[in-house]
């Protein structure tokens, strides 16, 4: 039987799409929008836990209504402060969206890309309730892909293996459990290291502007983390190894 090799670099065109649409926000809102127009443009897109506030806000300070209560939970992610900001999360995109895109399929990784920014943006909410900054940035779900990567990428036969050889079938090796992951002492070390990368890099969230304001959100970033560590076999189409291991009945 012929073993099937794909490019180490071959990213599927569906986030090939995630990253022009990424880009062609950023390129909007610097190159042809004014100073007064990408502030409303933030106001109305960006993720603001005080848009949800009981208390009446008054003069229609965040526009969009209703309508606006509910897109902002996606529409955030696309909208990103500043060339390093969107290039940083286009570096966690690549390998992670590209492992999850080839595994999923390019519906179930829309789908869970979004899940996962959502999930990001309650976690802000409920840890920042009435914050007026606004949140933007798709690293809560760039985490999301990066916990759910982590499900199956250590398995035998799993992508680590396809930087010696390429091998397609590495991104349809049956998942470890959740439980089984969360005892794996890799896991735990990455885990580890990407929370420290978190608390090192500051608290916060990402401004409308201002040097001093461009902090992580780093609350979206353990939600969208932890929602794709949970979620994933919610969108895992590949046969559990539980499954596999079942004798078949007479």
């Amino acid at each position: 039987m012929t073993q099937r090799y794909e490019p180490i670099f071959n990213v599927p065109p569906v986030v090939i799409a995630t990253v022009a649409v990424l880009l062609l926000v950023h390129a909007l809102r610097t190159l042809v929008l004014t100073d007064q127009q990408d502030a409303q443009f933030l106001l109305t897109f960006a993720f603001i836990p005080a848009r949800y506030a009981t208390t009446a806000l008054p003069g229609g300070l965040y526009p969009g209504g209703f309508g606006a209560e509910l897109w902002t939970f996606f529409s955030y992610a696309f909208i990103h402060a500043d060339l390093l900001h969107i290039g940083l999360n286009l570096a966690w995109l690549l390998p992670f969206g590209t492992a999850l895109a080839r595994r999923f399929g390019a519906w179930r990784y829309v789908g869970f890309m979004l899940v996962m920014s959502a999930a990001g943006a309650f976690a802000h909410l409920i840890s920042n309730p009435g914050a007026k900054v606004p949140m933007i940035g798709a690293s809560a779900a760039v985490s999301g892909a990066m916990a759910a990567a982590m499900r199956f990428a250590f398995q035998q036969g799993g992508p680590l293996g396809v930087f010696r050889g390429g091998n397609a079938d590495a991104y349809r090796v049956p998942a470890r459990t959740l439980f089984a992951t969360l005892r794996d002492v890799r896991f735990l070390m990455f885990l580890v290291v990407w929370i420290g990368l978190n608390a090192l890099f500051g608290l916060g969230t990402v401004s409308i502007g201002g040097e001093e304001g461009q902090q992580i959100a780093w609350q979206a970033h353990i939600g969208g983390f932890f929602a794709g560590l949970i979620l994933f076999d919610a969108f895992d189409p590949v046969v559990p190894r539980r499954e596999l291991d079942t004798e078949p009945s007479g």
